[in-house]
């Protein structure tokens, strides 16, 4: 799948003034994240393992 098929989605805790905000696209291998504000710079590859440990932290607060 290329970049420009990815589907993204916003986080829901994201507002709809423009405020800084990530976008993630799921694909069978990784997590792929994004800057909303900025969708032509380059995005970060994460493992599917690495993404559950970075959300299992960030979800401790």
């Amino acid at each position: 799948m290329s970049v420009t098929q990815l589907v993204w989605f916003k986080s829901s805790y994201s507002g709809s003034a423009g405020d800084d905000c990530v976008e993630v696209a799921v694909t069978e291998q990784v997590i792929r994240v994004r800057d909303s504000k900025d969708v032509t710079r380059p995005h970060v590859a994460v493992g599917r393992d690495g993404w559950a440990s970075f959300v299992r932290y960030a979800a401790r607060g």
